[in-house]
């Protein structure tokens, strides 16, 4: 690592070796030349004159890969698959002549990203379905634990500490349907010359359309593809850069907002993630154990979903069959895109491996506001004793003003309870009393909810990708 020169954070701090090593020059170059190859087999296949000897060479120099010579040639021809294409040339001398024959720049370039987005997109897929195993642990786990729920962050109706995070659970899956969708979409440009028709090729073959089409199958047979776009121009249509980079938003928002949940509910005290007995929360607060990952998380998603605006514009200002002002910002965009989101899904899956919920003080925050909530059935129960509903809403009122009064003025605890057990108007027991304003009466169906999620929608696509569950998450700090 040199210290003279910015180092990318992703690379140096977040992101995984395997997802680095995916956008790697190593990778993007040595998968150049394997199109290289692939295309001269088929030509060979289909009749022109190229030998064994030069597809050999061409095999034996796949990692063979001079990048000083490569960038010295792009300096001298201000273009980097010509560089590349002499560079491979320098030590396949026998091959040089038939290199990138009938090919444009974007045979190589565009073929690539798709293959190394595919690869990219199923290593997200992997780690998207582990986040999703042990998200829906937890949220089975604590699926009948009662927690104060909140709208517009004032506290509401009850919830439950698995239910809360089954809807966390439930924006991963449909980022899972998405991510599905865009590896399906991705597919490779294929052999279509400079803009798209094709033409340069079929001269080679001497107007034959058929082994022109052919050629096309065999070089996406080759590289391990179904299919190659069935129309470009002089390369693949920018809105599947958009659609992958959308897809990677979509997964940057749902841990975002989950994040900042689990970060709301650490500094009430309910939950907290991963903490090490040598971490140090604050330089200057010894006492402190802030929710450095999530904010990590959250730091990296607000990245990731502005990087989709990148391939968003670019789509949108292509000209004609092509201009090449799409081609720094994805140099930028695709690989720390995916780079990013890989860090997140990493991270995640190590803040719910370990999350802790401290069930007594949830219990203590249910406790000071059901009270309020459980007034109406207490009434209800009251009148069925024979009371008066108006009497009893009033002594109610009275008492919760009362109550309301101690908290608020002089931080005291909320003795709603205490004053109905000691209420002449409200004739129930101590234990009636009890029993009605249990937490658990007011959950709704919020376990079942959870069950039923999991049964009919997240187990299916556990069965489904089981040989992917199993991932070795490290943090690197």
């Amino acid at each position: 690592m040199s210290r003279e020169t910015y180092e990318n954070p992703l690379i140096t701090r977040y992101a995984s070796k395997e997802m680095s090593y995916i956008f790697s020059d190593d990778k993007r170059f040595s998968t150049w030349r394997k199109l290289w190859v692939a295309l001269a087999e088929g030509e060979k296949e289909l009749g022109l004159n190229i030998t064994d000897e030069q597809i050999n060479e061409m095999k034996e120099n796949i990692y063979n890969i001079d990048y000083d010579l490569a960038a010295k040639k792009e300096k001298e021809f201000r273009h980097d698959v010509m560089a590349h294409v002499h560079t491979f040339g320098t030590v396949c001398p026998k091959a040089m002549p038939i290199i990138h024959l009938g090919a444009t720049s974007m045979y190589v370039v565009d073929n690539t990203d798709a293959i190394l987005m595919k690869e990219a997109l199923l290593l997200l897929k992997k780690k998207l379905v582990n986040l999703i195993d042990v998200l829906s642990d937890f949220c089975i786990k604590y699926k009948d634990l009662p927690a104060l729920g909140y709208t517009h962050y004032q506290p509401a109706q009850l919830t439950t500490v698995g239910k809360r995070a089954s809807l966390w659970l439930q924006d991963l899956y449909i980022d899972y349907e998405q991510i599905n969708h865009v590896i399906d979409m991705v597919k490779l440009r294929g052999v279509k010359g400079t803009t798209g028709t094709q033409a340069s090729f079929m001269s080679l073959f001497d107007n034959d359309g058929e082994r022109v089409k052919k050629l096309e199958e065999i070089v996406v047979e080759k590289m391990g593809f179904k299919e190659a776009f069935k129309l470009t121009g002089q390369t693949y249509t920018r809105k599947v850069d958009y659609s992958v980079l959308s897809a990677l938003s979509g997964i940057a928002q749902s841990l975002h907002k989950a994040t900042n949940d689990i970060r709301i509910l650490q500094s009430q005290k309910e939950i907290e993630e991963p903490f090490e007995k040598t971490q140090i929360g604050s330089s200057a607060m010894a006492y402190k154990r802030n929710p450095m990952r999530s904010e990590r998380i959250a730091s990296l998603a607000r990245f990731i979903i502005s990087n989709e605006a990148n391939m968003a514009n670019t789509v949108s200002t292509q000209w004609l069959e092509r201009t090449l002002d799409d081609s720094a910002i994805k140099r930028l965009s695709i690989p720390q895109g995916f780079l990013a989101t890989d860090a997140i899904l990493g991270i995640a899956i190590n803040v719910f491996t370990g999350m802790v919920v401290n069930d007594k003080v949830i219990e203590k925050h249910i406790n000071e506001e059901l009270p309020f909530m459980a007034t109406e059935n207490i009434i209800m129960e009251a009148v069925k004793r024979g009371g008066n509903r108006q009497e009893l809403h009033e002594e109610i009122r009275v008492l919760s003003m009362q109550s309301a009064e101690q908290v608020k003025k002089f931080g005291k605890q909320n003795d709603l309870i205490e004053r109905m057990y000691n209420s002449k108007i409200i004739n129930m027991s101590k234990e009636k009393i009890d029993e009605t304003i249990n937490p658990r009466n007011y959950i709704g169906r919020a376990p079942e909810q959870v069950e039923e999620f999991y049964n009919e929608t997240i187990k299916p696509i556990l069965e489904e990708n089981k040989e992917l569950l199993g991932v070795n998450v490290e943090l690197n700090v």
